[in-house]
């Protein structure tokens, strides 16, 4: 997931003997205190990709909580909101510790008297979910570009390539920068950014990627800016597995400039990325795309496939899928990988909405 209102759905080899003593018993921690060098949850992530997960580096969020047991190699991902533990992905576990971990993780969530969720669960995470009795439901999807075949070459790029060509005709600079360097001007874009959503709208977390904070190391940034101004940035977070790459993920700009910001930075780090050998670009999670029946698991709720698809049509105001998807969309994904939501029980209205209460949309 990505930021409000963009993509809300969008994170080191390490062994036991380095973490805070939090870690040496099952339970759970706050991911800010290990996100260093030695983080096994950045382990985790990098290792265990058998789901594909491309919004993997979200685990590392600040905020985040993470599950461990002794002696199980991997870790699980989530936040507790109200009565709900919403879990980012199914388990980055070794597969022989992957069921353990999961049957763990929902024998501790459930003594403390909440109800697990899931949500950006792959097809692999889905199956082992549905094994469990959960009712599992496609979400959306995730959208991707190789790169290696990649050009804006063509009549089908033509109002792409017009609109990058006017952003950088109106004096648009991109840059590849640190974010330490530029601290303020993305705190300008990001205020002018908040501030044209409404008095209501609110940053979103969790399923969204952060700039900022010790995993920012391993995330990359592309600014903009127009006679010295800064007018909108794009972070990336690395992806792991068959489809390595980055992540198109946090982007924001200030709503007074000119038009093809996005697709002008986003097109500089393409190449950018197209000459050091990347061979993925990802678009992140979009919810209520991509929805085809023949991704639904036996056993799925038909009246939430209902729900998905009226949200497509008509869920504007809850997320903007359409307009989200138009943007991806430009860019001729070569890969749709849908997405799941997995409910402990029947499909719940209630955790549901706490997808979205954790991700701070309300």
């Amino acid at each position: 997931m990505h930021s409000i209102r963009h993509n809300p759905f969008r994170f080191t080899p390490g062994t036991c003997s380095t973490l805070p003593i939090a870690i040496l018993r099952e339970g759970d921690i706050d991911v800010s205190a290990i996100v260093d060098a030695d983080s096994p949850i950045l382990r985790a992530v990098r290792t265990h990709t058998q789901a594909e997960n491309a919004s993997s580096f979200l685990a590392l969020n600040t905020g985040n909580s993470v599950f461990t047991v002794p002696d199980l190699d991997g870790v699980i991902v989530y936040r507790r909101t109200g009565r709900y533990a919403v879990q980012l992905g199914g388990p980055f576990a070794a597969p022989d510790a992957y069921d353990t971990l999961l049957d763990r993780f929902h024998e501790h969530v459930r003594e403390q008297g909440l109800r697990p969720v899931g949500v950006q669960l792959q097809r692999h995470d889905a199956e082992r979910y549905a094994a469990r009795g959960f009712t599992v439901n496609q979400m959306g999807a995730s959208w991707a570009v190789r790169l290696p075949e990649f050009s804006l070459r063509g009549s089908r790029f033509m109002q792409l390539r017009n609109k990058i060509s006017r952003a950088f005709r109106n004096g648009l600079q991109v840059e590849e920068v640190p974010a330490e360097n530029c601290r303020e001007a993305l705190a300008a874009i990001d205020n002018a950014w908040l501030g044209s959503k409404g008095e209501q709208a609110r940053p979103l977390e969790f399923l969204v990627g952060q700039v900022g904070g010790d995993a920012q190391r391993h995330r990359r940034l592309f600014v903009g800016t127009i006679d010295d101004a800064p007018v909108a940035y794009i972070s990336y977070s690395p992806v792991f597995g068959t489809r390595a790459g980055w992540m198109h993920d946090l982007s924001r700009r200030v709503p007074s400039g000119s038009p093809g910001l996005m697709e002008a930075i986003n097109s500089f780090a393409i190449e950018r990325f197209r000459e050091e050998g990347v061979e993925w670009l990802h678009f992140g999670f979009t919810p209520f795309t991509g929805l085809d029946v023949s991704n639904e698991l036996p056993g799925h709720s038909p009246a939430f496939q209902w729900l998905m698809h009226f949200l497509w049509e008509h869920g504007e105001g809850l997320y903007p899928a359409q307009t989200q998807l138009t943007y991806k969309h430009k860019w001729a994904p070569d890969a749709t990988l849908p997405e799941y939501v997995a409910f402990d029980g029947g499909a719940s209205l209630a955790a549901f909405a706490h997808i979205f209460r954790a991700c701070n949309a309300f």
